[in-house]
């Protein structure tokens, strides 16, 4: 039967949904800051930046081709893979032609982005999705994957670096507040269905506060992690993480989620001033 513009666009509505663009998006401009912070020329910035953001899209359909079942079990309508928008073999297809161009992107970039890239920040991801996601260690992948990200832009460099101590610590802290949070909302319908990553084993009561408490500490790590004194402003920017680390506590359905994005955007405001 031949696609008719309808299907086709419902297709590609359904493939957009699959990758999980928000969270793919806020990474990327995440990779862009830090890229610009790494002093990399406006090519070479571009290319980080690329390369990010296909290998999200892939741990977004990655993510939705293996939850498929799942989601189904849940009644999830928000999935188009469970309420058949979208088919998987679109979505495996999208997966091969933005992971070819994330290895293309990741090594364009340098052999040690490209390396560190694909092994510790995309492997993670996908490590995730793959099986860590159920047990104890669901929290590894963020840490690695976020902690890692400032590395992708400084060994980018015609003087290739690893960034201060710091800039890793913030990132795996944050990574895994933000793992921590977008679990929340799931909890109930994830445990019926044999997932019991640490915030499930943890439960809401300790989860939620410990969440807070990580993306509070990642932002302090980043402010307060460069030598001499912070300026005044920057105080300004820990008060408005406090907000939203309380509203974290607080929140209900994706807003915390979302909150942690903007802390994650914040703390890379923090870094990049701190360069």
């Amino acid at each position: 039967m031949t696609a008719t513009p309808t299907t086709r666009r419902g297709t590609a509505a359904g493939l957009v949904t699959s990758a999980h663009p928000g969270p793919a998006v806020a990474v990327a401009t995440i990779a862009a800051l830090l890229a610009a912070d790494a002093g990399l020329p406006a090519g070479t910035a571009v290319v980080v930046t690329a390369a990010v953001f296909t290998g999200h899209l892939t741990i977004g359909w990655v993510n939705d081709l293996v939850d498929a079942p799942r989601d189904r079990a849940s009644g999830r309508t928000d999935k188009p893979l469970a309420t058949g928008r979208v088919g998987a073999g679109p979505v495996a297809a999208a997966v091969a032609v933005a992971g070819l161009a994330c290895v293309v992107l990741s090594f364009a970039a340098g052999w040690r982005s490209g390396v560190v890239h694909l092994l510790l920040g995309i492997g993670s991801g996908q490590a995730y999705n793959l099986g860590l996601k159920r047990t104890a260690l669901s929290w590894l992948p963020y840490a690695v994957t976020f902690g890692t990200l400032p590395a992708v832009a400084s060994l980018a460099r015609d003087a290739p670096a690893w960034p201060p101590w710091w800039m890793l610590a913030a990132g795996a802290a944050l990574g895994v507040g933000a793992h921590v949070v977008n679990a929340l909302p799931d909890l109930a319908d994830d445990l019926r269905t044999g997932v019991r990553g640490l915030p499930h084993r943890l439960g809401e009561p300790t989860a939620r506060p410990l969440a807070a408490g990580l993306l509070v500490a990642a932002s302090l790590v980043a402010a307060l992690g460069p030598a001499g004194t912070p300026p005044a402003w920057v105080w300004v920017v820990l008060v408005v993480v406090g907000a939203l680390a309380a509203f974290t506590l607080a929140g209900h359905g994706r807003g915390p989620f979302r909150a942690a994005i903007a802390i994650a955007l914040l703390d890379v405001v923090l870094l990049v001033a701190a360069g």
